[in-house]
């Protein structure tokens, strides 16, 4: 996070490559990890994730998604079973440990590779009070 520009929010984006299937395929074993990526990254959740499964008629993309809104944004992940692969988003107006989630996400996914992104949302929002 920028220390000398406000910023609106920060958003993580993180693909993970290379995930045991098991670790991809199973509802509970997802659930129990966003529950524990909320408390690791100090968020509140606002009602239960919910997880479905999609797109079994593609190989490529067949997996769940989940979608937890927490209460200064959300967190989606998409599970891709069939490639071992893992694409998530956490978006928070609150500000979060990128490190600790990242962390907290290898735990439950055992990932070989793992590319991480971070936006920081808003910045314009300074320039635009000021304007005002």
């Amino acid at each position: 996070m920028s220390e000398h520009q406000p910023i609106w929010g920060q958003h993580l984006i993180l693909d993970l490559a290379g995930c045991p299937r098991e670790r991809l395929i199973d509802a509970d074993h997802l659930r129990s990890w966003v529950k524990d990526l909320i408390e690791t990254i100090k968020m509140k959740a606002y009602g239960e994730p919910q997880l479905e499964h999609f797109a079994t008629h593609s190989y490529d993309a067949a997996g769940y998604t989940l979608l937890q809104l927490i209460e200064t944004s959300n967190i989606c992940a998409h599970f891709a079973e069939n490639l071992g692969q893992v694409y998530i988003d956490i978006f928070s107006c609150k500000t979060f440990d990128n490190d600790l989630a990242i962390a907290c996400c290898r735990k439950y996914f055992e990932p070989e590779v793992v590319e991480s992104h971070l936006i920081e949302r808003g910045k314009f929002q300074a320039s635009l009070l000021k304007a005002s």
